[in-house]
């Protein structure tokens, strides 16, 4: 057993000096069942039937499995494809984060492929139907089924493994079809379908009725006015140009909620015309990380409801990772013609992107001073590194809040190569896997990055992380005291831009030109 397995909660001070010379280093001895006690918790019935799914194990749940495996086959290529045609290279075997933390070999994005990819062959192919156990085929039971359950909810879906993967394969798809599949047969997660449940019926993860969405932002607005000396607005469902649509997290929690002033200071300062929507009011889509495209397009509609009964012209994307995945890559094909809005703009667009435009056209005024105390380092969310893109050429999604995090601060210094861009390491909670339930697995499949955190704060005194995930910044809120970072070592991007924008009439502008006025004053003695 690893240093990390014995005691997680003393993660940073038992990990080998190996380890913390080499930010990718884990301990390669796979341990059979090494996380096998890990497992989410079910969903309720209620939970279950809300998404359109059964509340219970039907009898005949082998057939309905079987079914569903020949439905997934024939909608889609790519599931047939990767099962296919994996030849056992072993490229993806040390690139998954929780195989790193666990050593669990069914954590290997290989082993876990297997798990869906056996039974696969047992009734799907004519070897495996004739030669089961000469090409690796096995019966569906229900230990097998059991085993779907634990393993599949030990997946991020962060497909850092397609990355090195020779032949392409998508474990992330993979795994988001077997759990559509445990959905079919009433074996749910509890977080993701109640998350889903309450996008529903209130329109946002957390639950939040439009009452307490006016009350918050109320309370934001005087806030931001006490400080500056400018009444900036966070308007909600008022008839505008822009809707932001942003997670949920930004109403509720530290360093959400920095972040969401961010983004009013920036409309604020460019004189913007936007707005919230209290029926969309919410940017993420769980039903992305359980693989049901119903449940996504359901969600889906409500933005464009809201763009509608709002009449706005573009559509922008707070900091969310696989929201803006979800947008980036589905929000057209499932709920899509947006041709009511300005073809000027891309469908959806990025607070980043939006705020780069800003900056690059001379719209924002900084103070980069006001961030001197933090030495920054940049989280790429895998959703935005692996699954989208920023700005009109490639890559523009690892440049853009790396060209934001630079234009209002003074000091920024890149983790090592092999642990950011398309080679991101996860924050480990991701997926839909970001409850209290899988702890242990947050908190290891979370080492890997801290430990290219530790790299870089012992190598240049980096104090603070920013990211663009409501989901990164919970996780690692919740993981960096394990690893000797404060829970506030997090940061939004946009609440860097909060700390150094300058806006017009505001005190920091008034003592930013009494400082000027200072300097070119001669001395009264000389």
């Amino acid at each position: 057993m690893s240093e990390l397995e014995k005691n997680p909660d003393t993660a940073a001070e038992e990990l080998p000096p190996e380890a913390l010379e080499d930010p990718l280093y884990f301990d390669p001895e796979p341990k059979e069942g090494a996380a096998a006690h890990i497992r989410s918790f079910p969903a309720a019935p209620e939970f279950q039937e809300a998404l359109g799914y059964p509340g219970e194990r039907p009898e005949n749940w082998k057939e309905v499995v079987l079914d569903k495996m020949q439905d997934l086959r024939g909608k889609f290529r790519s599931f047939r494809l990767f099962l296919d045609i994996c030849v056992k290279c072993g490229s993806c075997t040390d690139k998954c984060h929780y195989y790193m933390g666990t050593a669990d070999p069914k954590n290997m994005p290989v082993g876990r492929q297997d798990l869906l990819r056996s039974v696969y062959r047992r009734y799907f192919t004519l070897p495996g139907k004739w030669f089961p156990s000469l090409v690796g085929a096995r019966e569906l039971t229900e230990e097998v089924l059991d085993e779907w359950y634990t393993y599949y909810f030990q997946c991020s879906e962060c497909r850092r493994c397609s990355v090195y993967c020779p032949y392409g394969i998508d474990t992330a798809e993979i795994t988001m079809a077997a759990r559509e599949i445990l959905d079919s047969v009433g074996v749910g997660m509890k977080y993701t379908n109640e998350i889903i449940g309450k996008v529903f019926k209130v329109g946002n993860n957390l639950g939040l009725p439009k009452p307490a969405l006016e009350s918050t932002l109320e309370d934001l607005e005087e806030e931001i006015e006490e400080d500056t000396g400018v009444k900036v607005r966070l308007p909600l469902d008022e008839p505008a140009d822009i809707l932001l649509v942003t997670p949920s997290a930004d109403f509720f929690a530290e360093p959400h909620i920095d972040g969401l002033i961010g983004y009013a200071k920036v409309f604020h300062a460019t004189g913007a015309k936007w707005t919230l929507s209290s029926y969309a009011s919410e940017a993420a889509n769980f039903a992305m990380f359980i693989g049901s495209y119903e449940n996504m397009r359901r969600v889906a509609l409500r933005i464009r409801k809201a763009a509608i009964d709002l009449g706005v012209k573009r559509i922008i994307i707070g900091e969310c990772g696989h929201a803006w995945r979800a947008a980036y890559q589905f929000l057209n094909t499932l709920a899509g013609p947006f041709d009511f809005l300005d073809p000027n703009y891309p469908v959806p667009q990025h607070i980043c992107e939006y705020t780069w435009d800003a900056i690059q056209q001379g719209k924002l005024r900084f103070n980069k001073e006001e961030n001197d105390f933090y030495k920054m380092t940049f989280h790429d969310s895998c959703n935005v590194a692996r699954a989208s893109r920023m700005g009109d050429y490639p890559g523009g999604q690892f440049d853009i809040p790396r060209n934001i995090i630079k234009a209002v601060c003074n000091y920024y210094y890149d983790m090592p190569e092999g642990t950011i861009k398309e080679e991101t390491l996860c924050c480990g909670g991701g997926g839909g896997l970001l409850t209290d339930d899988l702890m242990e697995l947050r908190k290891k499949g979370g080492s890997p990055r801290m430990k290219a955190l530790k790299h870089v704060a012992e190598e240049h005194g980096v104090n603070k992380m920013a990211a663009i995930c409501a989901i990164c910044k919970t996780q690692f809120s919740k993981i960096m005291p394990y690893f000797g970072f404060a829970m506030d070592d997090i940061m939004s991007v946009h609440q860097l831009v909060s700390n150094a924008i300058v806006l017009p009439g505001s005190i920091q502008e008034k003592e930013l030109m009494e400082e000027e006025q200072e300097e070119k004053t001669p001395d009264a003695a000389e």
